[in-house]
């Protein structure tokens, strides 16, 4: 990491404005970045970041404002120029190809050859070379990425824009994939890029994350830099959330109604197992109560979501709704029976994201709202507007393409689905991935609300803070395996990794 203040900046952004459709996504955004620092941009959903990553990497061309590389002024007219300035970015959505192998992933776009022959061998030996950096030196090169895990795609993503020798690695939300102990090899290939006098600018919701590795941010709100070049180490967290939202923000968990003993159990899964994948998972809920799954990513935690779904067809054990056995392995009758899911990848398995907002709210419940054989729209944006109107969507325009809101919105989305078909069983995956802040302690809320009203909620973080927070019993899992189970008030974060040692270790 850098220290002092006479650096020279590698990267000067100067009021940069961008405007789509009359939406003014960046109205005047400053950024100095230093070569061999960590500059962490902060802000809320929809406060500009993915505009000005998307500027920087030459996917988008600003309106207004300049750009200075090493003390010259550029124009970065395509991600092609990015690269060649030097500027690697990787994005929150995982970009690789799942087709191909992970050196063909690696090397996309500037493949090794001689005399239009691909020289396959070689660049194995420099795939192997970037994964043995990373700490990953365990995936071959000739692995085909669509068997990789989602954190190891990550990997093979940086893998990638190392391979273009960047000056500037742009590194949007990298984490939120990865547990804790491949964050701790992030952090430590971004202590050894930066120690080379590679930059790197670094978004990510989690506080605790820009205390840890960076040197400076930037906060955005509104698409304008409110503050820039505050020491990552000492603006207290208050000072923070106040910029990014404009308002103080509590991060306490919202307290429950706490859960009768004799209230109704509204799912029951007893003896699950997926060959593999996991075994033996036992567990009820009750109607208001929230249970969570707390353990590393690969521990088989979002496997038994899905299979408790349907997506997945369970080897044996059962999972029950109301008293009423689900049949395995089919997501329409779990959905019939009253259960819902809100998957990890949301964009990817959960949202239609070119369908408008309301469509993707009735997605589950076309029935309700078929009339001779066709859809009554009308009926559908009401139902779809009672609920958004709820959970306060913004902006509460159930006609917009679901792609462009943010990251939260796109959550309450989801939950709206499962309040219009009056779901019992909310499967709540990673309920939090890639949200701000401020929406944060929105959805903490909107959870609470939904299990006071009798839902009975099962919730999967990476986070273990958020899953005691949330939870009013939390089941350990570790390669499968329920370790312990135990009521969130009995243990702490602590407590929890401990437990997740000694059963790996075992």
């Amino acid at each position: 990491m850098i220290e002092g203040d006479h650096e020279k900046s590698l990267l000067d952004v100067r009021g940069i404005r961008k405007a789509f459709a009359g939406v003014q996504a960046l109205d005047g955004v400053d950024l100095s970045v230093r070569a061999g620092e960590v500059h962490c941009v902060l802000g809320q959903n929809g406060a500009g970041k993915s505009t000005l990553i998307k500027t920087l990497s030459g996917v988008h061309q600003p309106d207004a404002g300049e750009i200075s590389w090493q003390g010259g002024a550029v124009s970065i007219t395509d991600p092609d120029a990015a690269l060649d300035l030097g500027i690697a970015t990787m994005y929150q959505e995982l970009d690789v190809v799942d087709g191909l192998s992970v050196a063909e992933n690696i090397f996309l776009g500037h493949e090794h050859s001689t005399a239009g022959v691909l020289r396959v061998g070689h660049a194995n030996r420099l795939a192997r070379a970037l994964m043995d950096r990373l700490g990953h030196g365990g995936i071959s090169p000739s692995t085909e990425v669509g068997t990789l895990s989602a954190a190891n795609k990550q990997i093979v993503s940086m893998a990638r824009a190392l391979s273009r020798d960047a000056k500037l690695i742009i590194m949007d939300e990298p984490s939120a994939v990865l547990d804790s102990a491949e964050v701790g090899n992030l952090f430590r290939v971004i202590d050894e890029l930066t120690s080379q006098g590679v930059a790197v600018v670094y978004i990510s919701h989690r506080l605790e994350e820009i205390r840890r590795i960076g040197d400076r941010i930037t906060v955005i709100k509104d698409g304008r830099s409110m503050a820039t070049g505050l020491s990552a180490s000492q603006t207290p967290t208050p000072d923070l959330i106040k910029l990014m939202t404009g308002r103080e923000v509590s991060n306490v968990f919202p307290a429950g109604t706490p859960v009768a003993a004799s209230a109704p159990v509204l799912l029951d899964v007893d003896s699950l197992a997926v060959d593999g994948l996991f075994s033996d998972v036992s567990f009820h809920v009750r109607a208001g109560e929230v249970v969570g799954l707390a353990g590393l990513v690969g521990s088989g935690r979002s496997e038994i979501l899905e299979t408790i779904y349907g997506a997945r067809k369970a080897s044996s054990g059962t999972v029950t709704v109301d008293g009423s056995v689900v049949s395995a392995g089919s997501v329409p009758r779990a959905v019939a029976a009253g259960i819902g899911l809100s998957p990890e990848e949301r964009k990817s398995q959960g949202l239609i994201l070119d369908e408008p907002v309301y469509r993707n709210v009735t997605l589950s419940t076309f029935s309700r709202f078929a009339r001779a054989g066709t859809l009554d729209e009308n009926a559908e944006r009401a139902a779809a507007r009672e609920k958004l109107e709820a959970l306060e969507l913004r902006p509460a325009d159930p006609d917009r393409p679901a792609r462009t809101l943010s990251g939260g919105n796109q959550q309450k989305i989801l939950l709206a689905r499962w309040l219009v078909h009056g779901t019992k069983v909310l499967l709540l995956d990673e309920p939090t991935r890639g949200v701000d802040v401020g929406a944060r302690a929105e959805i903490y809320a909107l959870i609470r609300r939904l299990a006071d009203a009798g839902t009975a909620i099962v919730v999967v973080s990476s986070e273990i803070e958020e899953v005691l927070g949330l939870a009013d019993r939390v089941l350990i899992i570790a390669e499968g395996d329920v370790l312990a189970t135990t009521a969130t008030t009995d243990i702490d974060e602590h407590g929890v990794l401990d437990t997740i040692m000694r059963g790996t270790a075992a």
